[in-house]
């Protein structure tokens, strides 16, 4: 099993960024393609596999595909995943 976590996404917003939080959790990621055909998800999965430094294909949400609150895995994630999650949190976008 590889490294999930929450995700809080703002579809078509006016550049593409990684960082902060709503709530403390759910880690918030701003992309500018719309939440139309799953075009909003390919946009997510790419940013946090440039975040992670990892592949696309590696970066896959496995809950919430039609929301805005989602859980997203990195399979296989890199070593650090953990700690570069708590950085990203702690940033603001």
């Amino acid at each position: 099993m590889g490294f999930r976590f929450a995700v809080r996404v703002r579809p078509g917003a006016r550049r593409e960024a990684v960082g902060g939080s709503r709530d403390g959790n759910a880690l918030t990621v701003a992309v500018t393609a719309p939440a139309i055909k799953g075009r909003a998800n390919e946009a997510v999965c790419s940013a946090l596999a440039k975040a992670f430094g990892v592949r696309a294909r590696d970066v896959s949400v496995v809950a919430g595909g039609r929301g805005r609150d989602k859980v997203v895995e990195l399979d296989p994630a890199p070593t650090d995943a953990a700690e570069r999650l708590k950085v990203l949190l702690a940033q603001g976008i």
